[in-house]
């Protein structure tokens, strides 16, 4: 069940980074991410004996950081990671500035080649949610755990459909009055509703349906705005995972500071003295421990991924082994690395790909000539491109 967290960081990466990083720095950065910059922050939030869990003997200010299943420690990880990334490897060529290097007026979109196929990975995910908030019960062999997981699984919906209704409905008013025309754009409801499932986790036990309902509407609202910022800033972020989970797994954080209710906290930390802080002002009161205990917890994840990631992706850029080769990202990663490409042969210019095909036998050609000379043997001269090569038959031993 953690390794499936652990991995989850990772993968938000993964979709930030698409169509110009390496295969390399994938695996590194994989690594890195949930071999030593997770395990901190998870051991510090969910272990017993963690300095802002919940669950410790005598937790920060009484309660701890609440994160049920993970809008900080998962996605908000996941997410700040991906904004460094993204600043250091810099955007996809023709996104934000044209051959020349002049800035174009409009960022030019990179869409999907199946919006079907987007779809279903949306659903596909939400369901999987399900697992994530529902599953974080741990049991159900009692009647208190029976309620939490039931009000996880309520909530968790309730914040996808708000936040899918939100974005889609705001996007619709802003390019309205843009341009005149109403259009229903589904990649904004599909990250509305991914915003609004990021932002409900980390309270999904602890506050109330209704409660859930604002918090992934202002989670559409959130990536939708975020999303904007990211291309005024010329980041380039290719699946919008910046905003889904890094600026909604934060609202997520504050979200139960500001939400959960006294009834459920006792159910899941056996303790209500210290709830949302807008019953604390119900019960006539400024406590702010909670919500104090929910942004160190914000502050503290910001620092330690930073503080790690920062560097190294700046090493990975320093070694060359980060961004994708110039040729390789024009073709298109799938030709480069897995030989084939989901675009038709007239999408890509013939003359980039024959200029790819032909480094691609020159750096091959150059192996095989080295490993000639290596082993005493003869190569044939390919006339083609002038350099030593053919196939491997073409190669003749003494």
């Amino acid at each position: 069940f953690q390794f499936a967290f652990a991995a989850t960081s990772a993968t938000i990466v993964a979709g930030t980074l698409a169509e110009r990083c390496q295969m390399t720095a994938y695996l590194c950065y994989s690594l890195m991410l949930s071999g030593f910059v997770y395990p901190v922050i998870v051991h510090s939030v969910w272990s017993y004996n963690g300095f802002l869990s919940a669950s410790s003997a005598n937790p920060l200010f009484g309660v701890g950081m609440v994160d049920f299943a993970g809008s900080g420690v998962v996605h908000m990880t996941g997410g700040i990671t991906a904004f460094i990334a993204a600043n250091i490897l810099g955007a996809r060529k023709g996104r934000f500035f044209d051959e020349r290097g002049v800035k174009l007026k409009k960022p030019k979109s990179f869409p999907g080649h199946s919006i079907a196929l987007q779809v279903l990975g949306s659903f596909i995910l939400w369901f999987g949610w399900y697992g994530f908030n529902v599953g974080s019960t741990g049991e159900i062999a009692n009647a208190t755990a029976s309620v939490i997981a039931s009000l996880a699984g309520v909530n968790t919906t309730l914040a996808a459909a708000s936040g899918g209704v939100a974005a889609l409905f705001a996007n619709l008013l802003i390019v309205e009055r843009k341009t005149g025309e109403a259009t229903f754009n589904l990649n904004f409801a599909m990250n509305g509703c991914l915003g609004g499932l990021v932002s409900i986790t980390a309270g999904c036990a602890l506050i109330e349906p209704w409660a859930a309902i604002i918090v992934g509407f202002f989670a559409g609202l959130l990536y939708l705005w975020f999303s904007n910022k990211l291309c005024q800033w010329c980041i380039d972020d290719a699946v919008d995972a910046i905003p889904v989970h890094m600026i909604n797994g934060l609202w997520g954080l504050i979200a139960a500071g500001l939400f959960a209710t006294p009834e459920h906290m006792q159910n899941v930390y056996g303790s209500s003295d210290n709830v949302g802080w807008f019953y604390e002002w119900g019960r006539g009161s400024g406590n702010f421990n909670l919500m104090g205990c929910q942004l160190i917890g914000i502050l503290f994840i910001i620092a330690w991924v930073t503080s790690l990631m920062f560097p190294f992706f700046c090493v990975l850029n320093y070694l060359g082994w980060f961004r994708a080769d110039a040729l390789e990202e024009i073709v298109g990663l799938d030709v480069s690395y897995h030989g084939g490409s989901y675009q038709s042969a007239d999408q890509i210019k013939t003359e980039h790909l024959d200029a790819f095909n032909k480094r691609k036998k020159e750096i091959q050609n150059s192996k095989r000539r080295s490993s000639a000379n290596n082993n005493g043997t003869e190569y044939e001269v390919d006339e083609e491109y002038g350099q030593a090569g053919g196939s491997v038959d073409n190669i003749v031993s003494n």
